[in-house]
């Protein structure tokens, strides 16, 4: 791994049973970048954010992320998240939480920042069931973005969005790199990949890599 490597794949492989889903792909992703994964559905977009987020472990080769770095992982939204017995505030405050210690003032006001940038601070006593979908999607967004991490791994994060709140995650995601952070982030919309200095589209159990500019992949 590189010095400003902060998260890297080597000739990672993953089946599910006997069915190949990734095979040999190889990249590194460094701070103050970001990486878009694009592909059709059923490509391992999903299966290779959960490896790289270590939710998941690959069956051939390995993942590695820079000791002591921060990483906030937003998957996909699932009907389990409606059920969750949360509001709006209740949830986003998860991403500033520690079993070590209460919600500092800092923590509070960083709840409350986000929460007016992505326009859901109005929704703060709302229940997650009683939300559309494109108000539950921004409060995911929001809890994930709230953490300050130095990696971010987004699972199509303005899929259910509205124009004006992509541009709202898109702004936030650009200034998460500028401080220095990381993004890895799977999309189907050209604009989102477009933020990205490297794109690789995944197609079947291979990667190919479809944008090269600075060396933050590493296609072999």
């Amino acid at each position: 791994m590189l010095s400003s490597d902060v998260l890297t794949a080597e000739h990672v492989g993953f089946r599910y049973a006997d069915v190949p889903v990734l095979h040999d792909v190889n990249l590194r992703v460094r701070s103050g970048s970001m990486l878009a994964l694009t592909g059709a559905n059923g490509t391992g977009k999903s299966t290779l954010l959960h490896l790289l987020a270590g939710v998941a472990q690959p069956t051939e080769g390995r993942v590695h992320r820079r000791p002591g770095t921060r990483l906030a992982l937003l998957p996909q939204r699932t009907s389990d998240i409606d059920a969750l017995p949360l509001t709006v505030a209740e949830c986003v405050q998860i991403g500033r939480f520690t079993p070590r210690r209460r919600l500092s003032r800092d923590d509070r006001a960083s709840v409350v920042e986000i929460m007016q940038r992505l326009d859901i601070a109005h929704l703060a006593r709302r229940r997650l069931r009683e939300l559309s979908g494109g108000q539950c999607q921004r409060t995911l967004i929001a809890q994930a973005l709230v953490q300050d991490a130095d990696i971010y791994v987004l699972d199509e994060p303005t899929a259910a969005l509205d124009t004006r709140s992509r541009q709202q995650v898109h702004d936030l995601l650009t200034e998460r790199v500028t401080t220095g952070a990381a993004v890895v982030l799977a999309s189907h919309d050209p604009a989102e990949t477009a933020l990205a200095e490297h794109t690789i589209r995944l197609e079947g159990a291979r990667p190919s890599s479809v944008a090269t500019l600075s060396g933050n992949t590493d296609q072999r």
